[in-house]
């Protein structure tokens, strides 16, 4: 489906019906890594409205000179929500630039805010100021490897903490499939003149008293975890889970355990609108 939002195209998809939740994905990726780690959660459960955006210039969004930072990225997000759900109250679920972009919803329209789930989130946006564990392989697939070209092995290798044939394939088609029809020249436009918001996202005048859920890979050496305790306390009904053997992609490097703790999350979701 698509969107307009000023002179931009939005792709999007929405499954189900019920409580809206906002998915946002990461930095180059697009909605394939929402749904491929979300969809077989929420197949089998009623009464969510899933909605998968692609961010501009990523799936198949448009992108625009006019977008030259995350300031105006968050924007085009909350425009959107606007649109698609007015006056509603959702959940927002977001993986690594995507919870970057989330806590910004939250910072900008947090009473309409009902429940968060931060997938390896985007912590400091600046790269050299971020507290990083070294790259490790706990999990090596030589079998694997020795069927894939030279480059996609290496590559394979440099994101990867667990490797197998499984986790091989939802890496293919769940992220590098986005990555490979991002717009990488705007991408990186905005990376050199406006990845970090102009404002400081988590400082909040209030509290988030909703259930949330931040996880994030004990061996991810692209955002790290160590940086997540600073925000924690904005989030007083946050369970943290530092999840071994992961990495940046923990979703399908440790999927039953990913599977748990959503449902978990959804456990309390329930709960509070019972409550």
């Amino acid at each position: 489906m698509k969107c307009k939002v000023k002179d931009l195209s939005i792709n999007y998809e929405i499954i189900g019906e019920g409580k809206p939740i906002i998915m946002i994905h990461g930095y180059y990726a697009d909605n394939r890594v929402m749904a491929g780690c979300m969809e077989p959660i929420f197949s089998i459960k009623d009464g969510y409205k899933r909605i998968y955006i692609d961010l501009p210039g990523m799936g198949k969004s448009e992108s625009a000179e006019w977008i030259t930072n995350s300031d105006i990225m968050l924007d085009i997000v909350i425009d959107f929500i606007e649109k698609i759900i007015p006056n509603e109250n959702f959940l927002i679920v977001g993986n690594s630039y995507g919870g970057y972009v989330s806590r910004g919803v939250i910072y900008k329209m947090q009473d309409r805010v009902d429940g968060i789930v931060l997938i390896c989130p985007l912590l400091i946006p600046d790269y050299k100021k971020r507290n990083l564990p070294e790259h490790v392989v706990l999990v090596k697939d030589d079998m694997l490897l020795s069927k894939l070209t030279p480059e996609v092995a290496e590559d394979f290798n440099a994101c990867m903490v667990a490797q197998s044939e499984r986790i091989y394939e939802r890496y293919q088609s769940e992220i590098m499939a986005g990555v490979e029809v991002a717009n990488s020249e705007f991408l990186q436009t905005i990376m050199k003149n406006g990845y970090g918001f102009s404002f400081y996202v988590d400082k909040l005048d209030e509290k988030v008293n909703k259930p949330t859920l931040i996880l994030l890979g004990k061996q991810d050496d692209c955002v790290g975890y160590k940086d997540a305790w600073d925000i924690l306390d904005n989030f007083p009904r946050a369970t943290l889970s530092i999840l071994d053997g992961a990495g940046h992609n923990l979703q399908i490097e440790q999927e039953e355990l990913f599977n748990s703790l959503i449902n978990e999350w959804l456990v309390r979701i329930e709960e509070e609108s019972f409550s």
